[in-house]
């Protein structure tokens, strides 16, 4: 299976799974009498249109390179990523406002079986973060994993419902809005993921080096060529699930223009072929003295 195609079925996943629980959380909410799963299904709802982005940007940034776009359409993903954030931004500011007014609003306490439910919720939403956590990282998928941060974000929201009710029913009288104030936690923690997902993408858009370990990597393969003596200078830069590098290659300063030619492409196949992530790969050839 393609990377493309790894990345649409966790998509799918999500897309499904978001909108069966959105379904049940508002349901349990609304009979429950508890704003905390409201809120809950609130994020939901917005995790499906964010998934359905991360659907379109997947696929957008895996069309083929063309005469408008010799490096393709990678850069898609993480704008996609941004759309994403806003989102998650908007669900928590929604949340947020909901909550300071139900505190100070007068409301029966939440149903005890509402913790059933926000218990068997939680546990699906973690497994569903290690799936698509898991996929973003074998497809190198930035928006992938905005993806899969939802899925905790969504765990954590659960959590902190879980805790809000069982306060409630515990203390009784009230506390009736208990679960408003873990409502209210909630949108903070999804804020400040919001911005954990935020800054890797930008510094995708920005080119910032942050690919220590496969520079490492190419430089060991590069040394398995033949010919090749030595790496000089290497920048990666990411577009959508691929990394474009520009390599300098130390070879004798003896080999003719030819020879050094038939390094260069040799290395760069070479290097396709080990690090199948890698797009366009540059090779300047260095002379050794």
């Amino acid at each position: 299976m393609s990377t493309e195609q790894t990345a649409i079925k966790a998509t799918y996943f999500s897309i499904i799974g978001n909108t069966s629980l959105a379904i049940i959380k508002g349901l349990a909410g609304f009979f429950g009498n508890s704003y905390a799963l409201i809120a809950d299904a609130i994020e939901s709802t917005t995790d499906i249109f964010a998934s359905f982005l991360v659907l379109f940007g997947i696929k957008y940034s895996n069309k083929p390179a063309d005469k408008n776009h010799p490096y393709g359409h990678g850069r898609a993903e993480p704008l996609i990523t941004f759309l994403v954030v806003g989102f998650l931004i908007t669900s928590a500011t929604i949340i947020a406002y909901e909550s300071i007014i139900n505190i100070g609003t007068p409301h029966d306490l939440p149903k005890p079986w509402t913790l059933l439910v926000l218990g068997a919720i939680i546990i699906w939403k973690e497994y569903s973060f290690r799936i698509v956590m898991k996929r973003s990282i074998e497809t190198n998928s930035s928006s992938l994993r905005a993806d899969a941060w939802h899925h905790r974000s969504d765990a954590i929201t659960s959590v902190a419902a879980f805790l809000g009710i069982s306060i409630a029913l515990i203390l009784g009288n009230g506390y009736e809005s208990a679960d408003d104030w873990a409502a209210l936690f909630a949108s903070g923690f999804i804020l400040y993921n919001s911005y954990l997902i935020f800054r890797p993408a930008l510094g995708e858009i920005m080119d910032e080096h942050l690919y220590d370990d496969l520079i490492e990597q190419i430089r060991i393969v590069s040394l398995t060529v033949e010919g090749i003596i030595d790496t000089e200078k290497c920048f990666i830069r990411k577009a959508g699930m691929q990394y474009h590098v520009d390599l300098h290659a130390t070879v004798d300063s003896s080999v003719t223009v030819r020879e050094g030619h038939d390094l260069a492409h040799k290395l760069k196949d070479t290097l396709r072929e080990e690090i199948p992530e890698l797009g366009h790969v540059i090779i300047h050839v260095e002379p050794n003295d």
